[in-house]
Order: C-alpha cells, then structure tokens, then sequence
C-alpha cells in the first residue's frame, strides 16, 4: 500500500472534505394518479400508487 511522501496542507484536506456538499438533492417528479409532488421510484405517499398500481 502506498504512504504519502508529504503530509497535505489545510486547505487541500479541507478541498477534499468540503466535495461532498455539492451533491445535489433529489428532484421531485409529479404522481400521475394524483397530481401530488414525490420522490422518484418511490410509492406516492398521498394516494398509495407506484407505476400505476395501488400498493399501500
């Protein structure tokens, strides 16, 4: 296994530790059934559907 030669200075770990913020959030998509916003490839909350069949 590799070891570094050099420690890395402050702000190239801080670089490195400040990446994972940019990850964007999900989006919404719209519900077919009823119109409501939800998470996408997930059942609606609202009326129970997921690809058009009732599965709460």
């Amino acid at each position: 296994m590799g070891v570094p030669k050099r420690r890395h200075s402050k702000s190239r770990s801080n670089k490195r530790a400040s990446e994972w913020r940019k990850i964007d959030k999900p989006g919404l998509v719209e519900c077919p059934q009823c119109k409501e916003l939800k998470l996408p490839h997930h059942a609606c909350l609202s009326c129970g559907y997921y690809k058009g069949k009732s599965v709460m």
